[in-house]
């Protein structure tokens, strides 16, 4: 009984009470972090999911500069009720790459983890220029001037290689065309096409927003139409932790 009075000690003393909760808390951090570092990987590989291409990084750049992730989530939960609306949940895999991930903490608008290819390019344009124009009862603001502003990529190589101190896979060689690489995505005739799809296996390869020039709308959109589209979630196992 004596020893449990003497929590008295701890309560009347600030720092020694400070200092004990650190010792807590780093012994509780140590049980939880310190067996990662003996597992080979802590995320399942999964078949499709591949780093965004130059283009599509730019466009996340866009999302988050603009603050979509404030209003919209990237992490459909293993709920019937996400699932039924939004498809398959997510995967740690879908979000290895990201940097930060997006898994967000609100929805205002509907989660878009699963948003590639469920709206044409054309859908995209509209709402972006006008949201009420496809959803009438959207509360999103309006973004008219992406499709104004012409996209700066003379430096996302340098983008790559800070993707790449972190651990995605970008190769020397696909840093060096990175520039090439994003100009041309929105080119279907581009003399790279075939080069960049052995970079980057299914990318998404037009003119998103039908200008003639390269704009922020064109990265934000190839960005958005790739969203859940890597895994083949009609051949997908989900496999036993035993």
């Amino acid at each position: 009984m004596s020893l449990l009075n003497k929590h008295g000690v701890l309560e009347r003393n600030a720092t020694l009470l400070l200092v004990c909760s650190l010792i807590v808390v780093a012994i509780g951090g140590i049980v939880e972090i310190a067996p990662l570092f003996y597992l080979k990987n802590t995320i399942e590989k999964v078949e499709g999911v591949r780093p965004y291409t130059p283009l599509e990084l730019k466009g996340r750049d866009i999302y988050i500069r603009e603050g979509c992730y404030v209003c919209h989530s990237q992490m459909i939960r293993p709920m019937r009720d996400e699932v039924e609306r939004y498809g398959h949940f997510s995967l740690a895999a879908e979000s290895m790459y990201d940097h930060p991930f997006q898994w967000g903490s609100k929805r205002t608008g509907p989660d878009l983890a699963r948003v590639g290819g469920r709206y044409s390019d054309s859908w995209h344009v509209d709402h972006m220029h006008n949201p009420r124009s496809v959803v009438p009862e959207s509360i999103m603001p309006a973004y008219p001037h992406l499709i104004e502003t012409p996209l700066d990529f003379e430096h996302v190589g340098d983008h790559l290689k800070a993707q790449a101190m972190v651990g995605v896979p970008y190769s020397e060689e696909m840093i060096e065309a990175a520039k090439a690489h994003a100009a041309a995505q929105v080119n279907p005739d581009s003399d790279r096409y075939d080069e960049l799809l052995d970079a980057y296996p299914k990318a998404q390869i037009r003119n998103f927003d039908g200008r003639a020039e390269i704009t922020e709308l064109d990265a934000l959109i190839a960005y958005l139409q790739v969203l859940g589209t890597m895994v083949d979630f009609s051949t997908y196992q989900v496999e036993s932790s035993r």
